[in-house]
């Protein structure tokens, strides 16, 4: 056995409940309670002590809705989410391609034309100049757009005759010609030209996310990876391979796109299948694009891009049909859908075709919702996956994509936990930052990054229900809040501890703390 103590431990049974020491054993709570008492009833089986030396433990934080591979990949790109300018992204690809081999690609993920002084989108000419000899691909911020320059689009076969997919939008000039960029499914036409990631890669790129993740804190995270990297065997095996449950733990939920489920039902596997940290999820769809490319399906259109409403993914048809797919296999669904048109849509799916297994289905991102929307999800069993940092990046530029009469019904985190719908919080990363501390400050403070200014300040949350998205609502997410999120006898031995206590520090100065410690099955993953 094993005795935590030295520090306040908060165990989110309820607000300001906290407790001395915890004792655990083979990776699970025994005991909570005062040291002494704790200490004096076990002593005889404690085997090891650890003093937090006046630091404060919570429940292990998991992130509800995350790229892991992403992430790990953003480590090993071309980063372009803090640039200030189409300017300052060309000369970084201007540099970053002196350091390539010929034809090798240039990827970068991140930016964000939303946070640049000229809100402007780089014409593939303007790419073109950079270098004509290396392919390029580069991912917006929201991941939901990419810029290609003409080596790229040759060598994905784009032509003038090429038509934009269904759910897909190749950009067009007045001409005709492409200008470069895609927006969301048309995005596959660039990605398929591109080399096939090895298993190196995969497991590097694995490898460096859970490494990272453990520095933030994170005992697990809920992740959307299997369809993007040459199948679903290669990618989930990557997965298998770093974390072995051994010299890494992480607790890995892998949402399964409904483009590889068949290749999960070859390999024997299904819904919460896999190892014991490594296991399967809802069927994962998309519904909808982003609001930062105006495709996110919005029932009005949008106010500064009059006559478009979005794009939808799917007809009703094939959304019906990909639930059916998720029902056939006792799996729940988890909807990537951010506008309002959206939300109804995925409603009404799961309308006509409830789970009977007890397991919830989930809505990812769930932005614009107006009241008849939150009614209609009070009486369906769903979590929403919220990211609260959302609202720090995308003030105030959104109010023009939404106008203020639909934003009041929009990014209103407060209005659903009040309505007793259940949600689960994450990053989206490597959309956004992968540090959890910054969706609880999001979430709390509700202040934007770009002009510092507080937006909806009755959407705000207390910091208890801040810190619940990410630990007891993930576990919710998952049908697993009777064995993770709190701290408790009975549940797993996973903890985050920081160096100073959330609940004492003002809104602005929740993201200061530092994590000193991270604990998965009760091993410590990091210690700073």
């Amino acid at each position: 056995m094993e005795l935590w103590y030295g520090g306040k431990i908060y165990t989110m049974k309820k607000e300001e409940d906290w407790v001395e020491a915890v004792v655990t054993e083979k990776g699970n709570i025994i005991a909570t309670g005062q040291t002494q008492e704790l200490f004096a009833s076990y002593q005889d089986e404690i085997v090891t002590e650890h003093d937090l030396k006046g630091a404060v433990m919570y429940p292990g934080f998991t992130d509800s809705h995350l790229h892991i591979i992403g992430h790990g990949e953003r480590l090993m790109r071309l980063d372009l989410s803090f640039m200030k300018s189409a300017e300052e992204v060309k000369q970084a690809l201007r540099q970053h391609a002196e350091q390539l081999s010929p034809g090798e690609w240039i990827i970068g993920d991140g930016w964000n034309e939303n946070q640049w002084e000229e809100k402007r989108i780089i014409h593939k000419d303007e790419l073109d100049e950079i270098s004509a000899d290396h392919p390029m691909m580069l991912t917006r911020v929201c991941r939901h757009a990419l810029l290609a320059n003409t080596k790229a689009m040759e060598m994905a076969g784009i032509s003038r005759e090429t038509k934009s997919p269904q759910g897909g939008v190749i950009v067009r000039d007045e001409q005709g010609e492409a200008t470069g960029y895609f927006h969301d499914q048309a995005q596959d036409l660039v990605k398929d030209a591109m080399p096939e990631v090895t298993p190196e890669y995969l497991r590097r790129a694995t490898e460096l996310a859970v490494k990272d993740m453990h520095k933030y804190g994170l005992v697990g995270g809920h992740s959307e990876d299997l369809n993007y990297y040459g199948g679903f065997k290669k990618t989930f095996q990557a997965f298998t391979d770093v974390i072995d449950g051994d010299d890494v733990k992480f607790r890995a939920h892998l949402l399964v796109h409904h483009g590889v489920i068949e290749q999960v039902d070859q390999e024997g596997l299904g819904f919460k299948k896999g190892t014991d940290f490594v296991e399967l999820g809802a069927l994962k769809i998309f519904s909808d694009g982003a609001l930062g490319g105006r495709t996110a399906w919005l029932r009005d259109e949008y106010s500064d891009d009059p006559g478009n409403f979005g794009v939808a993914i799917h007809t009703e048809e094939s959304l019906d049909q990909l639930v059916s797919e998720a029902r056939k296999r006792k799996m729940p669904v988890a909807v990537h859908a951010i506008g309002d048109g959206a939300v109804e849509a995925v409603a009404q799916a799961i309308e006509k075709q409830p789970l009977d297994t007890g397991e919830r289905d989930r809505i990812i991102h769930a932005q614009i919702l107006s009241p008849d929307l939150i009614q209609r999800l009070q009486n369906l069993n769903v979590v929403l996956d919220l990211q609260p940092t959302f609202v720090a990046s995308d003030f105030p530029w959104v109010i023009e994509r939404l106008g203020n009469v639909r934003l009041k019904n929009s990014y209103s985190w407060k209005t659903l936990l009040d309505a007793g719908i259940m949600c689960a919080g994450g990053s989206d990363a490597p959309i956004e930052e992968i540090n959890p501390l910054l969706g609880i400050r999001a979430a709390v403070d509700r202040r934007a990054t770009y002009d510092h200014e507080v937006y909806q300040t009755e959407e705000r949350l207390s910091v208890f229900e801040a810190i619940a998205l990410y630990t007891k609502g993930s576990a919710q997410a998952i049908l697993r809040e009777d064995s993770q999120g709190l701290i408790e006898p009975g549940y797993v031995a996973d903890f985050t501890v920081l160096d100073r206590d959330l609940f004492a520090l003002k809104p602005h100065e929740l993201a200061d703390a530092t994590v000193t410690m991270t604990v998965v099955d009760g091993s410590i993953v990091y210690q700073r």
